[in-house]
């Protein structure tokens, strides 16, 4: 696993041990921030489910302002600091070593927090609920947790069962894109 492009190009990136973590492909990466790439310059940018934390990591190369990793498991929280180390970021992140609920309604809350120009999410394919459950709360925290303008996108199973619903609150689902045995399904309001 490597960064695509930017200023970490082609640096190689590790993942948490064992079989818990399934990195978004070098292949689907390319393609969303190929897709994103307009408004990835200076944005806020929230990497859930982060795992090795490469999609947070891709949007730091490429420009991003900041990037929040989230992610509760020690392992991917260990790996994202090491690829961090490893790269020299020091700073324009913050890691939330916590659950995605907990985080989303720690983010959504008044303070310090910036809104999210573009919330990725990616939880284990076979985790059904997690999706409506993280899509439902970024719905309904969408005015405070995202900009006018912000997007969400879902990396899921071409397949899945059962499938996204095309709106959650007031993100409406306007585009789907397979690639393989992935998807990415993007929301805005």
């Amino acid at each position: 696993m490597r960064v695509i492009a930017g200023t970490y190009r082609s640096r190689r990136l590790i993942a948490p041990p064992g079989l818990a973590t399934r990195p978004t492909s070098d292949r689907l990466r390319e393609t969303l921030f190929n897709i994103l790439s307009p408004h990835i310059e200076d944005a806020v940018f929230a990497d859930l489910y982060a795992g090795s934390g490469a999609v947070g990591v891709e949007a730091l190369s490429r420009g991003a302002r900041l990037v929040y990793f989230v992610d509760n498991a020690a392992p991917a929280v260990a790996a994202i600091r090491e690829n961090l180390a490893a790269l020299g970021i020091g700073s324009g992140f913050q890691i939330e070593a916590r659950s995605v609920s907990a985080a989303l309604r720690r983010l959504s809350e008044p303070g310090p927090h910036e809104p999210c120009t573009i919330v990725f999410l990616d939880p284990p394919y076979a985790a059904a609920d997690d999706y409506t459950r993280t899509l439902t709360s970024i719905g309904q925290y969408a005015d405070s947790l995202l900009t006018h303008e912000g997007i969400v996108v879902v990396e899921h199973g071409r397949k899945m069962q059962p499938p996204l619903a095309e709106s959650y609150g007031p993100l409406q689902r306007y585009r789907v894109l397979e690639q393989g045995d992935a998807g990415l399904s993007f929301y805005s309001r």
